[in-house]
């Protein structure tokens, strides 16, 4: 597998994704603003999401995708489908007992939605009751799509391990779709309508999302029977590896999660609402490159360990935290810099105010600077559960839990500081998982920075500030232009963002973090036979 291509497989599909949210979240703040009925919607929204990122996404390829290329390695050399045909029994199996606990689950949810809402909440002191029951309301309509993006994920885990990985980075498209066509043709007379169509929406959109990968696994000649659910041998050792990976894979989540509590305690209504539209904008990093290059890597990091090959697996990590590093710093020097054009002209029009932008703009700069660490934290934790070790990641991202908890605790309570603060502690909080789990992976021997990557670093971080600066003197110039039509800010943000970009090529040059010919062949690299573990610097998944 060629990394870069994958990795621009997945990142690709996953940025349209991640545009078309925008798109909807420009028609979410035009016809909902940041009040009360998007608030309600945002709390409704991250429980759903909380499971999804935590057990469906995150768990499943941590846990599953090694165990079916495993699988998959384990059949008979002489009979080439063997090992797949054992691969898909055994997702059969884990489809088979994963499904009543999903239906279960959802049912329980659903039941007692008030009293989560609450224990989330408090009741939404800012907003009373009104509040409370949208959130209620909201919530109750939207938990569906954990059982059905749950099955998605590990359809999806299937095609990933096939190198099919576009048809898993195409579907969360559908959800976006979903819920632009409910924002244009179906938004009600107020906001608290429009956000119930959102709602709606949602669970529509996971039937969409399960049709499509049921339909795909078909055509991959991936048939999964339901039977009665067992818990065999590789289902007990799959369910006791999840829970753990979903704690390790979810840090991040989890901060959002500590942080949209606190806010709806704590902080004015809309405080809610500038968090989630901060980190929409926050997302788009790092959907193009954390989740491209962390989906990537793992099978090949799988069979890389399985086989031996430890030191074709650290150059593999290593490149792999150079195109992360190369790709996300200048995207967190972009965002800090230019937060308040960038959210003025996506979003500034119709319910959101120019208040609203302050308030977003200002989180979203505090927010940013965990850019880096977000994308590292995707590229680092594979080299745990390649080796199946779930425990460490969860004891770490729980150390950063705390810190994130600690920080917000003693910025609100204490210090009666406001919303930025809670995307301070959370971008610090990243930054210590990420260093944690260098920490260890480096005392263990199983990963250390290589000479390439500490020598572009350096490079990579000059060509960044050099971009920086140049944003800086730019700002002024281009701000008083991004609140006209929606082309005018379309056109003023492209210029604006397009002109960092180009300062940030022509730096990283100037520095030498690359040179055009190392460029040239990043991505005209083709896969190779697999290297043997004695010469790292040519393996196949480069």
């Amino acid at each position: 597998m060629n990394l870069l291509k994958a990795t621009g497989t997945i990142g690709g599909l996953t940025l349209v994704s991640r545009f078309a949210g925008l798109a909807r979240d420009m028609l979410m703040a035009t016809y909902v603003g940041a009040g009360m009925a998007s608030d309600a919607f945002q709390i409704a929204w991250r429980l759903p999401n909380l499971f999804r990122a935590l057990f469906a996404e995150g768990a499943f390829a941590a846990v599953f995708v090694p165990m079916f290329n495993r699988t998959i390695s384990e059949g008979d050399a002489e009979e080439a489908d063997s090992g797949l045909a054992k691969a898909i029994d055994f997702a059969g199996q884990v489809l088979s007992a994963l499904l009543p606990f999903l239906i279960l689950f959802t049912a329980i949810m659903i039941i007692f939605a008030g009293q989560i809402v609450w224990a989330m909440t408090g009741g939404f002191p800012d907003g009373g009751p009104e509040k409370f029951a949208l959130a209620t309301q909201y919530t109750m309509i939207t938990f569906p799509y954990l059982a059905l993006i749950s099955v998605v994920s590990l359809l999806g885990g299937i095609l990933n391990s096939l190198n099919r990985f576009w048809v898993n980075a195409a579907a969360p498209i559908l959800l976006n779709i979903c819920m632009i066509i409910a924002l244009v043709f179906f938004r009600g007379d107020s906001q608290a309508e429009t956000a119930r169509t959102q709602a709606i929406a949602v669970t529509v959109s996971g039937v969409l999302q399960l049709a499509w990968l049921w339909w795909s696994c078909r055509k991959a000649g991936v048939k999964i029977r339901l039977r009665l659910p067992r818990l065999t041998p590789k289902v007990k050792q799959m369910l006791w590896l999840i829970g753990p990976a979903a704690v390790g894979q979810g840090a991040i989540q989890f901060n959002l999660f500590i942080s949209t509590a606190l806010a709806a305690r704590y902080l004015q209504e809309g405080a809610i609402s500038y968090l989630y539209y901060a980190d929409r904008l926050n997302q788009l990093p790092l959907g193009l490159i954390g989740i491209g290059v962390g989906t990537a890597i793992l099978p090949t990091l799988s069979r890389q360990i399985g086989s031996g090959n430890e030191e074709v697996a650290t150059h593999t990590q290593n490149r792999a935290m150079e195109l992360a590093l190369f790709l996300a710093l200048p995207a967190a020097v972009a965002l800090v810099i230019s937060a308040f054009p960038i959210v003025r002209g996506v979003f500034e029009h119709g319910e959101f105010l120019a208040k609203d932008t302050r308030g977003t703009a200002a989180v979203l700069s505090a927010f940013s600077f965990g850019v880096p660490a977000y994308v590292l934290i995707k590229v680092l934790t594979p080299g745990f559960y390649a080796r199946q070790d779930t425990k460490t990641p969860v004891r770490l991202a729980v150390a950063s839990m705390l810190v994130n908890l600690g920080l917000n605790l003693f910025f609100i309570l204490y210090l009666e500081q406001g919303v930025v603060s809670i995307a301070i502690s959370t971008a610090i909080a990243a930054w210590v998982n990420v260093l944690l789990l260098y920490a260890v992976l480096h005392k263990r021997g199983q990963f250390r920075f290589d000479a390439r990557f500490t020598g572009k670093a350096w490079r990579i971080l000059l060509a960044a500030t050099a971009m920086g600066a140049a944003l800086w003197f730019m700002n002024p110039w281009f701000i008083p232009y991004v609140s006209g039509s929606l082309m005018q800010r379309v056109a003023v943000l492209a210029l604006l963002c397009g002109g960092g970009a180009l300062v940030y090529a022509l730096a990283t040059f100037l520095f030498r973090a690359y040179t055009p010919g190392e460029l040239k062949a990043t991505f005209r690299r083709k896969p190779v036979a697999a290297a043997p573990a004695e010469t790292p610097s040519t393996p196949s998944e480069s």
